[in-house]
């Protein structure tokens, strides 16, 4: 009984050490892809703003070139 819970005790502070470890490398790395995702969110958001500022003044030259021919 009492090897089988000594066994049980080594394999969960192996568990958790090796649980550390893991959180010590992936953390980094988790920040590093959220923080490429919102560069490519902001690009994309920046495209579109630009688009939509590009669409709306041909638009409105559209308009003002019908009124004045």
């Amino acid at each position: 009984m009492l090897r089988s819970v000594g066994l049980l005790a080594g394999t969960a502070v192996v568990g958790l050490v090796a649980l550390k470890l893991l959180g010590l490398l992936l953390l980094p790395l988790l920040g590093m892809v959220f923080g490429f995702v919102m560069f490519v969110l902001k690009l994309a958001l920046i495209a579109g703003l630009a688009y939509l500022a590009y669409k709306l003044f041909t638009s409105w030259g559209k308009e003002r070139g019908s009124e004045a021919s």
